[in-house]
């Protein structure tokens, strides 16, 4: 029996690792799948060896709080491949704790597929060599990594991004509007505050307060609709809402909240890419620790951080970073884009060019494919 290991640490790669395992446990294998993983995964019959709660940690600041817990978790990891002996590890983004592994496993003579390379690109550009050193292929998402790698002779290979095949809708429009008592005559704003608790504590009540002073400016204009990560603790979440809780609507369908909101406010991250990839007008928030934004400014080589805009080479949707991701801002970029039918449509023609952008391969089959090739399986069946 095959034995391979995953490691993710974050809701999306936890949606993008499931996708593989679907399709590998439909092809006659005999193969055991563990690791860290999400709840995705698990329904697929990953075997999780550590709470998965417990990796949604971001920001520099936020990992030196944790180290004795990366640290424990090394070192069960270390352990479990020595009783294992894992036939393939593949890792998936979550730069930070995978590298470690990565090097652990190159020194323990363990093939690596590293599946979403980390965005060295942006930030720590050396570490792409340590890349090359520490894993036998990486799986990219962006045509662009492809050619980045290719220049260092690294095995690299661009397999398509996972949004094309992962976005699925649940609701027309009219059957949205049904299911949440929606007014179709209305504007609706949608708000995708993240998936983490620590982005709920720093995002969230921003949002409140700019949906507190809309239904003030523009009463009964909007519909606001707020998705509702299954990762986060509701409770914590619920009890920041509860200033506004009669008039909001908690929506838990994201990608239909993407595609039937006129207009999203989104955290950076894979949801921003998802909303432009399904052609809706947005604008990006985010606010990480004080210390943990120093550390990125010092580091970070790159003037955006959607991933749409760095896609589009300029900076179509706006970008509300830390102290700029405040009421009064989001509010005012509100009110210039949705308000405004030229600056609204001329967004969305700009970023319909998402879409043609990432292509149109199948990410996961094509994981697939390398996955079992590094395992010598023949892919014929799939």
């Amino acid at each position: 029996m095959k034995n391979i290991f995953f490691l993710v640490g974050e809701r999306s790669a936890d949606i993008h690792a499931a996708e593989v395992l679907k399709r590998l446990n439909k092809l006659d294998l005999e193969c055991n799948y563990w690791g860290i993983g999400g709840s995705k995964m698990q329904q697929q019959g990953f075997e999780a060896i550590f709470p998965f709660e417990k990796f949604s940690i971001i920001g520099f600041a936020e990992v030196v709080k944790h180290l004795p817990f990366i640290r424990k978790v090394n070192s069960t990891i270390q352990k479990e491949f020595e009783i294992r002996k894992p036939d393939l590890i593949i890792l998936l983004d979550y730069p930070g704790f995978n590298m470690r592994i990565a090097k652990l496993a190159h020194k323990m003579q363990i093939p690596v597929l590293y599946y979403i390379s980390p965005q060295f690109w942006a930030w720590k550009k050396k570490r792409i060599f340590k890349m090359k050193k520490y894993c036998d292929k990486i799986a990219v998402i962006f045509p662009f990594e492809e050619k980045l790698y290719n220049k260092i002779d690294a095995d690299a290979e661009f397999v398509g991004h996972p949004v094309c095949e992962e976005i699925n809708f649940r609701y027309s429009k009219k059957e949205f509007a049904q299911v949440y008592n929606l007014n179709e005559n209305k504007k609706w704003l949608g708000f995708i505050p993240g998936s983490r608790d620590i982005e709920i504590m720093r995002i969230l009540p921003e949002l409140i307060g700019t949906i507190i002073f809309l239904e003030v400016i523009h009463k009964g204009k909007f519909e606001f609709l707020i998705s509702l990560a299954d990762t986060v603790n509701e409770n914590h979440f619920r009890k920041i809402i509860d200033p506004i809780k009669d008039k909001v609507k908690i929506i838990h369908e994201t990608y239909d909240l993407m595609k039937h909101s006129d207009f999203i406010i989104s955290k950076s991250g894979t949801s921003c890419l998802e909303t432009a990839f399904i052609g809706t007008p947005e604008i990006v928030v985010y606010k990480i620790s004080s210390i943990s934004y120093f550390l990125a400014k010092f580091f970070i080589n790159i003037d955006m951080i959607a991933m749409p805009n760095i896609l589009l080479g300029k900076k179509i949707i706006p970008e509300l970073i830390q102290n700029e991701a405040n009421i009064k801002n989001i509010t005012e970029n509100i009110e210039k884009y949705l308000l405004d039918e030229g600056n609204y449509l001329s967004m969305k023609n700009q970023i319909s060019t998402i879409e043609d952008k990432l292509g149109n391969k199948s990410a996961s089959e094509n994981v697939v494919k390398i996955i079992l090739s590094m395992i010598n399986e023949t892919s014929d069946k799939i």
